[in-house]
């Protein structure tokens, strides 16, 4: 349910308007959460709602007239994060697999979407030059801190809340064990 939870605040992270310079969103965090928590059959659930949120966002938010292909590169991360979710945090979660996920999962979305961006030609059409490439990684910085920032603080809250429970109920146990 929590995972279901934190897509629904992913979602609504990118949907509730916010000022510009915020681009403060849960995607990357729930991906993740999503993908270490739940089974296969279920990752379709959380690429639709992304899909259509970028869908409804390009067309009503940004007034795209259509979709460009650069949206399928993020597609497909959509996707790779669940699979990197899946294993870093799927069997076994410790503060490093948790940092991991924090630090790989904004990383590989910089990567893979403003690499989108510039074979594609969006945003201005970025030369197709490695000055145009590295212009495209320049202009996406911004986004890539907020999104570090979101994600360990989805991730610290997500994974951690848990783990601090878990472990509070355990000393509590073992004081009622030991008769304190």
């Amino acid at each position: 349910m929590a995972a279901y939870l934190l897509l629904l605040i992913a979602v609504l992270s990118r949907v509730v308007p916010h000022a510009p310079w915020w681009s403060f969103t849960a995607v990357t965090g729930s991906l993740l959460y999503f993908g270490a928590k739940r089974p296969w059959r279920e990752m379709l659930a959380p690429l639709a709602a992304l899909i259509t949120t970028d869908c409804y966002l390009t067309v009503f938010r940004y007034h795209g007239y259509s979709i460009r292909w650069d949206s399928a590169f993020s597609w497909g991360w959509y996707l790779a994060a669940m699979l990197l979710g899946a294993a870093l945090l799927g069997k076994r979660v410790t503060f490093m697999r948790g940092a991991a996920g924090a630090l790989l999962g904004p990383t590989s979305f910089f990567l893979v979407s403003n690499f989108g961006v510039w074979a594609c030609g969006g945003f201005g059409a970025y030369p197709h030059t490695l000055a145009g490439l590295a212009a495209c990684y320049w202009a996406g910085v911004p986004f890539y801190r907020n999104d570090l920032l979101a994600t360990s603080l989805v991730l610290a809250v997500a994974l951690g809340v848990p783990a601090l429970l878990r472990r509070t109920n355990s000393q509590r146990a073992q004081e009622a064990l030991a008769g304190k």
